[in-house]
């Protein structure tokens, strides 16, 4: 497993993404993502497993110091009073003390910025989360953020995959000592179509979506969060530390980055064009 060390914090840079994923087929791929070796799980209010994720972390060997946990509080629960309520339902419903990452899952224009992180603030000084960020937010709002509200953020997660750059995001991630986390880092499976990543997998003997992942962990200070259906592509995800990428492929899978958004609602913020 690849590490990233930020603000006294060492997280796994490999994590299992829950998006989509209900029920008892959420708890049996957690299940299975800890006896694979993640140790890094994503979550949030808005996708309605909290509870199969909790279920799924009790019912495991793993301590709970061993695991990294993410969730997010939704955009209509920012302002101050409502965030303090939605954090205590998430840890009730993850049957946890605390979470390690705790992040604004959506901007919201109708509730001030400076109240959203001075909630997200208030419950890292409660001991509810051991840090707080965001989450899909342009260089713009971090900037407000972290420069204006002067608020420590550790994170900002974004989609993030061989097909959109975000160089912009990265470069002020890494000049403020924050990491990004990487959503949709295969593209919605469009990776595993991609020939530029099936000829750089055939030389290494993996699959084009190994390979997309391993682009990712290769930035400084990424991390990616690949969902998987079932045990085998949560295998596949996982089976990404044991080949290197030359530069000339690196090269060529930077080439691949033609702003090929896939997540783009209604509430989306203005986004950055790299």
């Amino acid at each position: 497993m690849d590490y990233i060390e930020l603000q006294g914090l060492r997280i796994p840079a490999l994590g299992f993404g829950t998006m989509g994923l209900t029920g008892g087929d959420c708890v049996m791929g957690i299940s299975s993502a800890f006896e694979i070796g993640y140790r890094h799980i994503d979550t949030a209010a808005n996708y309605g497993n909290e509870t199969e994720v909790g279920q799924a972390i009790k019912n495991s060997n793993v301590s709970r110091d061993e695991i990294f946990l993410t969730t997010k509080v939704a955009r209509d629960n920012l302002a101050i009073d409502d965030l303090t309520r939605s954090v205590d339902e998430s840890l009730r419903k993850l049957a946890v003390d605390y979470v390690d990452l705790l992040l604004i899952h959506w901007p919201n224009p109708k509730i001030p910025l400076s109240d959203c992180l001075q909630g997200l603030a208030r419950m890292k000084a409660a001991g509810k989360t051991r840090a707080i960020g965001v989450a899909n937010f342009p260089v713009a709002m971090l900037e407000e953020s972290v420069e204006q509200h002067e608020v420590f953020l550790l994170c900002d997660q974004v989609e993030f995959h061989p097909f959109l750059s975000q160089h912009r995001v990265l470069e002020f991630l890494r000049s403020h000592k924050m990491m990004l986390t990487a959503y949709c880092p295969l593209a919605r499976g469009s990776a595993k179509d991609d020939p530029t990543l099936q000829a750089i997998g055939q030389l290494h003997g993996k699959t084009p979506s190994q390979v997309a992942v391993r682009w990712l962990l290769d930035h400084t200070n990424v991390a990616a969060i690949p969902k998987a259906n079932s045990a085998k592509h949560a295998r596949e995800n996982f089976d990404v530390f044991d080949f290197v990428l030359a530069t000339d492929e690196t090269v060529r899978i930077d080439a691949l980055a033609n702003n090929r958004r896939i997540v783009n609602p209604s509430l989306a913020p203005s986004w950055d064009v790299a």
